[in-house]
């Protein structure tokens, strides 16, 4: 209601300002007034109610989910007035996978904010470095790999990770011959293990829904950290089981990120989507004027 009342009262505002400016040229006009101050004299009525253009907010999702798990944060930042696309994320490796995001950061014109959870992390700060409409970057209980490391890794890093006795591993032959290895969470562990703070009955949906990682992605290097160049926001998730808090305050301090800290489970973007929008909104609004 206050969005549809809102726009009303721009289009009413648009409409008076088309209005004075006939009324400014019309008087120009018959005092005989020069092009350029006539000119002058529309273009500061007209500047006075440009509309302020939000950026389009892109949310890459991570591993073992997939884009529904921003659901709720795509609530909150649509009505709020920002264009928002949720990419999908093939968890293949953070190379290729920068690759397809890429092609969704091309199709978005305008400002973006790339947003990035869990593994999500590793494929945003892949595919952003070269990215000059990428304003900001906001990690979301996330992976901030510098060049050379791994998501496997960091998560090794500190001490705290139970995900490794939760996995479900699926090995398949592919195309060419050679073997690959999926990752799954066993379902009857996902709840405790990915989203204890989201209720039951939906986490044993989202069990249901989970993408599989390859195996060999985790264990990929990064080549390059587009948070060294940008300015980044990072949400960090103190009960989180996949990504040990510690890790996470380890990359959010080498990144020099605003970050905020949250009791919340991995699932954070599931549990707490108001927060999650209100760091993206404030990322928005530090970076793009």
């Amino acid at each position: 209601m206050v969005s549809i009342k809102g726009g009303r009262k721009r289009l009413m505002t648009g409409a008076v300002a088309t209005a004075t400016t006939g009324l400014a040229l019309g008087a120009f006009a018959l005092s005989g007034t020069a092009n350029g101050a006539t000119e002058s004299a529309e273009a500061a009525v007209a500047a006075k109610h440009v509309k302020h253009v939000k950026p389009t907010i892109v949310l890459e999702h991570g591993a073992f989910a997939d884009g529904s798990s921003w659901n709720g944060v795509i609530a909150d930042l649509r009505a709020d007035g920002y264009p928002v696309v949720a990419a999908a994320n093939p968890l293949r490796g953070p190379a290729s996978d920068a690759a397809a995001l890429r092609t969704v950061l091309d199709h978005v014109k305008g400002p973006k904010i790339v947003v990035g959870h869990s593994y999500g992390g590793n494929v945003i700060s892949e595919a952003t470095s070269d990215a000059p409409e990428v304003k900001a970057l906001v990690y979301v209980a996330a992976f901030l790999p510098a060049p050379g490391e791994s998501a496997l890794e960091l998560t090794n890093k500190y001490p705290g990770s139970t995900l490794p006795g939760a996995l479900d591993p699926v090995t398949y032959q592919q195309a060419d011959g050679s073997t690959a290895t999926d990752l799954y969470i066993q379902q009857d562990k996902f709840h405790h293990q990915f989203a204890a703070d989201v209720p039951a009955g939906q986490a044993a949906l989202m069990a249901a829904e989970q993408r599989p990682i390859a195996q060999a992605a985790l264990a990929e290097k990064a080549t390059t950290a587009a948070w060294k160049t940008k300015p980044s926001w990072d949400l960090i998730t103190t009960e989180d089981l996949n990504i040990p808090p510690a890790v996470q305050r380890f990359m959010a301090k080498r990144a020099h990120a605003h970050t905020t800290e949250v009791a919340a489970s991995h699932s954070v973007s599931v549990s707490h989507p108001h927060l999650v929008a209100n760091v993206i909104e404030r990322a928005a609004r530090a970076t793009v004027r």
